[in-house]
């Protein structure tokens, strides 16, 4: 069994819940490789092999080592049944659909993730948030982007079902990390040449919710907009 385990929900963030719920050193007890953000909304995070990263608004990549650290929202999972993957003249349509359609993702979670040398890479970074927190979508007008060329590193993230898209984002929900740690956030487009890695399909998810967390229980959900919100914030609208 593969198992993909998720601490809170986008819905959550949506309705601007930002308060670390969880902590980073029980957060790698349920997986050594993910992604997901601080308290606060504070930056885009990477998990690899146990190590953890984080992208703030400035464009520093920061690695956490304190395990008290706090967050509201990540995904992760230990790999274990990888299929090895090779893409040539890859950029985001083709991983969005023709990737999709190729391994039949539709309605499946799965895991990618993809090392090469970028012709260009364009991320966002979620810039940390103080209280009174606003909605998800207002801080998604206003956040840093960033862009390299000729640069080396991995893409990785989550693939989740349509038919989800309230807990966390459809689609691909992906991170980018350079192999020098100084360049990451949250992928909005890229180009490469040739990309090698892995791909990872889940026959179980486990859902985490902050229970104990007061915000958590009181807070509302606009189910009207909801999914159209997720996407325009996750950078995914058509």
């Amino acid at each position: 069994m593969t198992t993909l385990y998720e601490h809170g929900t986008l819905a959550a963030l949506m309705a601007g819940n930002f308060a670390g719920t969880i902590t980073v050193g029980d957060l790698l007890k349920h997986g050594s490789t993910g992604i997901g953000t601080f308290d606060g909304l504070d930056g885009e995070v990477v998990i690899l092999d146990n190590e953890v990263y984080q992208a703030v608004a400035s464009g520093r990549v920061n690695h956490i080592t304190d395990l008290d650290a706090t967050m509201p929202f990540a995904a992760v999972h230990f790999p274990k049944d990888p299929q090895p993957l090779t893409l040539k003249d890859v950029n985001f349509t083709r991983v969005n659909h023709d990737l999709v359609a190729a391994r039949q993702l539709d309605n499946v979670f799965a895991f990618l993730q993809l090392h090469g040398t970028f012709m260009r890479v364009r991320i966002r970074i979620a810039p940390k948030q103080q209280r009174p927190y606003p909605t998800l979508l207002a801080v998604a007008q206003h956040q840093p982007e960033f862009s390299a060329i000729d640069i080396t590193g991995t893409i990785l993230g989550y693939y989740a079902p349509a038919i989800f898209g309230t807990i966390t984002a459809a689609g691909w929900h992906l991170h980018f990390i350079s192999d020098n740690r100084q360049f990451a956030g949250h992928l909005l487009d890229f180009a490469a040449p040739q990309l090698t890695g892995s791909l990872e399909v889940f026959d179980s998810l486990e859902q985490h919710l902050p229970i104990e967390n007061h915000a958590f229980r009181e807070s509302t959900v606009d189910m009207r907009t909801l999914r159209e919100g997720i996407a325009r914030s996750e950078g995914s609208a058509e």
